[in-house]
Order: structure tokens, then C-alpha cells, then sequence
């Protein structure tokens, strides 16, 4: 579990296709940045842009994961080298600063627009229709690997089919301390509903 809170940037700085052929998937090599990866050990678990990777090689600096084919189709920004934004497994010991994650994305959204908005910037997103119905005025969602708040939420038509278009402030510290600075209008980004959202959904599915 995470918490949606990101503790470093760090940088992909590698990306091997592991054996198997086009249907294999990669390994990365990550430079940690501030992370610090005193207290991690193989087989961890680490958050990359909101993705639940597990710990295959570290030194003191820098740690490898391996991505599976499956898992790069259904993320953005774990195929290149660039920045990405970490996060190291939840511990009871810690505060919940955002809200409870899984590190499961849930689908890829597209960024509608991203633009200054006073101090702050309003980054609105396209998500798949299908993820409409857990994504509520002031629910929790989060952006690769970024716990944040929704603050405006509508079904739009935009001529290629339907999609669920919601609104996000960012503060000046989140925009400094995460990657989500770099998107720009049409940018891919990873998606995680609310866990709490996921169970009231599938409760209510069920018929009594």
C-alpha cells in the first residue's frame, strides 16, 4: 500500500528489453534521486509514477525493476528514460498523508488541459468513461503516483465518444515536487480510483 504522497523524482536511465521477444517486457534502472533506499530490500515494493513495481537490484543510489509486457500496456512513463515520480511501500508507522493506494492503475487518462490558473494550475484530465463512476466531486484520484483531489467532475461527448472530465488544483509544492510539472495537453497519464469507491461499487453490484 502507498499513500499517494511522492517522497523523491527520481530518473529512469535505462530501459532493456528482458528475454522473450516482443511479448517480453523491460527492465529499468532508476536513479533513486532523494530517495533513500537504506531500508529497502529485494523483492520490496516501489511506487514508479504510481505503478506498483517490486525491487529486483538496488545499490546505494539506484535500484532495477522489472516491467512486464502486460504492465506497459496499461501505464504511460515506464517505457523511456525521463523523470518519474517514487514513492517506497506504506508502513504502519507512518502518517497518511494523501489517501490509501494501491499502486494498481486503473486506466490511462489524457490530459484535456493544463494551465496556470492565479497562483496555482488547473490540470483537467480525460478519463475512460468507464472509470466515471468513481470519480466524484471532492473524491480522491490519483495521477501518476500523486494523490489529489477532484474538483470538478462532468461526462462530456467529445464527438469520438464519451469520456469523464474532472478538474485538479495544483499547489506550487505539488508542481515542484513531482513530475506532473511536464505534462502538457494530451500527455498519457496513469490512473488509480479511490480504493474505498472500488468496494462501494462492487457492494452495490451485488443483488441482495
Amino acid at each position: 500500500m502507498f499513500t499517494g504522497i511522492v517522497a523523491a523524482i527520481g530518473k529512469i536511465t535505462s530501459v532493456k528489453p528482458l528475454e522473450g521477444g516482443l511479448d517480453a517486457g523491460v527492465r529499468l534502472d532508476i536513479d533513486a534521486g532523494g530517495l533513500p533506499l537504506q531500508d529497502v530490500a529485494l523483492g520490496d515494493s516501489i511506487a514508479i509514477n504510481g505503478a506498483c513495481m517490486t525491487v529486483v537490484e538496488k545499490t546505494g543510489t539506484a535500484f532495477s525493476v522489472d516491467v512486464s509486457r502486460e504492465s506497459l500496456n496499461c501505464t504511460a512513463g515506464l517505457d523511456a528514460e525521463g523523470e518519474v515520480n517514487l514513492e517506497k511501500a506504506l508502513t504502519l508507522a507512518e502518517r497518511l498523508g494523501g489517501h490509501l493506494v494501491s499502486g494498481h492503475v486503473d486506466g490511462l487518462g489524457r490530459v484535456h488541459r493544463f494551465e496556470p490558473v492565479g497562483e496555482s494550475w488547473e490540470l483537467v484530465i480525460d478519463a475512460p468513461q468507464d472509470l466515471a463512476r468513481f470519480l466524484a466531486f471532492k473524491g480522491s484520484v490519483v495521477v501518476n503516483g500523486v494523490s489529489l483531489t477532484v474538483n470538478r467532475v462532468e461526462d462530456v461527448d467529445t464527438g469520438a465518444g464519451k469520456v469523464c472530465r474532472f478538474s485538479i488544483n495544483l499547489i506550487p509544492h505539488t508542481i515542484s515536487m513531482t513530475t506532473l510539472k511536464h505534462l502538457r495537453a494530451g500527455s498519457a497519464v496513469n490512473l488509480e480510483i479511490d480504493l474505498i469507491a472500488r468496494y462501494v461499487e462492487r457492494m452495490l453490484s451485488l443483488k441482495a
